[in-house]
């Protein structure tokens, strides 16, 4: 019998099962409990000083203290609808936009209009008194203007404005994605099951995890502060593994009631069989994704908590709830059965159509592996040429007014863009400056920087000096980051190493954070690898008290995300398939997505890894040789696996359709790698190399098969 942890979905489905009504009331409890709390507790979300990293995190945390760091601002561009710009018309919807932003509410001051190099574009920068200012008021009077000058383009775009317009984007893509993802997993599981019931459990499992972690997040929070897409990560994740954990057990439920078991009897094996498996799965999905926090990064550290969260509470309603609801239910659990995909799930349901495909993998393993491998590799190549940076104005979708102005702006007004900002503090005043300024000299002679009207600013007690280099640039460019190494290995140590032992300087700016923030993730990294890689390992050598199986695991897993990485690499970094999923390659792959891909595909991968490797172990101490129990155990599981897949492509495929460069970076790295994991990796590769081990993989135990084993009573009060 099983004993310790392993014994613990059991126990947890006997419970529930003889008290259905208290455990059915519970979770609905437990749920609007933790809905409640997202009503009555504000989520504690992250501010700018949690993203500071490395130098440029000290250059910024000691301009903010000195107080010269600059107040929020808008600009105006006033540019020529087509053709040559009309100086008369500019500068008389110049003076429109300064006399009707002076007059509005929250504007502190007004400053222009300067003109651009060229002299086809005036930008009229307004100093706002705070973030927190209503900008619809001051969007109304560029509104105006440009209705004033039609002939002219007028538009205004600024810090406050593009944190509206993304936040209002991010919560329409979520919304979409909510409503989109429930139909299409409900029928994924009226194909899978046949029945409405049957269907509609994991559906209303996943979605009250969701709900639950929503609400628990919010107290979380105030640990570990809610970065803005968190909650797209609950309900990506929360979908997936919620769907997948209630169909595993559910569908070995079914498959005992139609080989002649009582519900009770049932319920009590899945629960020995799936329900261990879910454990299992779980823990090693929750396993993974805390080795995000190795990363000490404020965006990782909140995906993890959310993550974790709501694959915890998807676990738990799978080993208590759902088997209260399958007592209670019976064979309704079957009803309304949809007569077509009835028939066509007992068809499947039986394994002889998947037991067909899978035979020529078992008959002819080495061809099999090396074909499946073949293609694995061409898929992964082009992760070697894989290049990240941070999000920058190149990932944000261009059909954002916003977001183009500013792109616009960028372009006419260089100084406008990507810069480095110099800070030293510590310094006699005047040295400070003369410091500065020849540093800026000395850049501009560089040609990678443009100091034309660079000013150092001093703080009010002296302490604190800056200047602002801007980059001919965009940040993303390999150029922008080896000026910023220049800057900071040789002109800046030149000019400011004279100061005294009691100054210090620090290079920062928008470009110095992003090559602060690769280099601790270079460095951290390895750690974070090793980490989920060896203890995974670990997990499944537990689990299945085999080395060379966690061996085997490590590898499957590190194909997968090889895969992924490709994929993510071939379409947003090359641009293949720009037009189908409609979006500008910005050269490169958002920094953070590599990673949480390979954190979360090594989690979500063990879902179907560890649902065949238990039926195939089941099978093995049942005394099958291990080539048949290898064929039987991938043909059991096989829809099961195809019916989990679905789901999980399905989701993350309709983040692939959002407009956000993240989220649709997100969508097609995990759902395509998932497709390829779930079908070539787990169905061809893994039966392959399993019978060409052959019984070295299985440490064959005197246990009785659990299916042939009668279950103790179970009393439903």
């Amino acid at each position: 019998m099983s004993t310790g942890l392993s014994a613990l979905p059991a126990r947890a489905a006997r419970w529930s099962a003889t008290h259905p009504w208290r455990a059915i009331g519970a979770w609905l409890t437990f749920v609007a409990i933790a809905v409640g709390l997202a009503a009555t507790i504000p989520t504690n979300e992250t501010e700018d000083a949690d993203y500071r990293v490395g130098e440029s995190g000290r250059a910024d945390q000691w301009v903010e203290a000195s107080g010269l760091a600059p107040s929020p601002y808008e600009s105006v561009l006033i540019r020529s609808r087509a053709g040559q710009l009309d100086q008369g018309e500019a500068q008389a919807a110049a003076r429109d936009v300064t006399d009707r932003m002076r007059a509005a509410p929250g504007v502190a001051a007004v400053e222009g209009p300067v003109p651009s190099a060229d002299g086809e574009a005036l930008l009229v920068s307004v100093e706002l008194t705070s973030e927190e200012v209503d900008i619809g008021p001051l969007l109304d009077e560029t509104a105006a203007v440009q209705a004033s000058h039609p002939d002219l383009v007028v538009a205004q775009a600024g810090d406050v404005t593009i944190g509206d317009a993304i936040d209002e984007r991010v919560g329409e893509d979520l919304h979409s994605a909510e409503f989109i993802s429930l139909p299409i997993t409900l029928v994924l599981m009226l194909i899978a099951f046949g029945a409405v019931i049957a269907a509609g459990l994991p559906v209303l499992l996943a979605a009250t995890s969701v709900a639950a972690t929503v609400g628990i997040s919010a107290a979380v929070s105030w640990l570990v502060p809610a970065e803005p897409t968190v909650l797209s990560m609950i309900v990506l994740i929360g979908m997936a593994v919620g769907v997948d954990y209630s169909l595993f057990y559910l569908k070995r439920e079914r498959r005992e009631r139609a080989e002649g078991r009582t519900t009770l009897d049932a319920v009590a094996i899945a629960a020995e069989t799936s329900g261990h498996a879910i454990l299992v799965s779980g823990a090693a999905v929750i396993t993974a994704l805390a080795g995000l926090f190795v990363l000490t990064d404020v965006t990782f550290n909140s995906l993890a908590a959310g993550s974790i969260i709501v694959v915890a509470v998807a676990v738990l309603g799978s080993i208590t709830v759902l088997p209260a609801l399958l007592v209670k239910l019976g064979r309704w659990v079957d009803r309304p059965r949809i007569p077509l995909l009835w028939r066509l799930n007992r068809r499947v349901g039986t394994g002889t159509i998947s037991g067909r495909l899978i035979g020529p993998v078992v008959r002819h393993p080495v061809a099999a592996l090396a074909v499946s491998s073949i293609g694995i590799i061409a898929l992964a190549v082009p992760a070697v040429t894989m290049k990240t940076h941070q999000a920058s104005i190149e990932t944000l979708p261009a059909d954002i007014p916003a977001v183009q102005t500013l792109r616009d702006i960028t372009r006419a007004f260089p100084a406008e863009g990507t810069s480095a900002q110099v800070v030293v503090t510590g310094a006699e005043p005047a040295a400070a400056r003369a410091a500065l300024e020849r540093l800026a000299s000395d850049a501009e002679r560089t040609d990678d920087f443009v100091a034309d009207g660079a000013e150092v600013r001093t703080s009010q007690d002296g302490d604190t000096s800056v200047i602002d280099l801007a980059l001919p640039y965009e940040e993303a460019d390999d150029r922008a980051t080896q000026a910023i190494e220049r800057l900071r290995g040789s002109l800046a140590p030149a000019a400011l190493g004279d100061l005294g032992d009691d100054s210090a300087w620090a290079v920062g700016g928008g470009a110095a954070a992003s090559l602060d923030y690769g280099n601790k993730q270079d460095q951290r990294l390895p750690i974070l690898l090793g980490f989920v890689l060896l203890s995974t390992m670990v997990m499944m050598v537990l689990a299945f008290r085999s080395v060379l199986l966690g061996l085997v695991s490590t590898v499957l897993n590190l194909a997968s995300v090889a895969v992924a990485f490709g994929l993510l690499a071939v379409v947003f970094q090359h641009g293949v398939g720009e037009g189908l999923l409609d979006f500008t390659s910005p050269g490169f792959v958002i920094d953070w997505i590599p990673i949480f891909v390979f954190v979360v595909l090594v989690g979500l991968s063990m879902d179907y890894h560890v649902f065949v490797l238990s039926r195939i172990r089941e099978l093995v101490d049942a005394g099958l040789p291990a080539r048949e129990a290898v064929h039987r155990g991938i043909a059991d599981t096989a829809g099961v696996i195809t019916s989990a897949a679905a789901v999980m492509v399905s989701v993350f495929a309709i983040f692939a359709t959002l407009s956000m460069m993240e989220m649709k970076m997100l969508g097609v790295g995990l759902s395509a790698a998932i497709l390829i994991d779930a079908t070539v990796i787990r169905l061809v590769v893994l039966p392959a190399v399993l019978v060409l081990l052959g019984d070295r993989v299985w440490v064959r135990r005197p246990e009785p098969r659990v299916t042939d084993a009668v279950p103790e009573p179970i009393a439903v009060t």
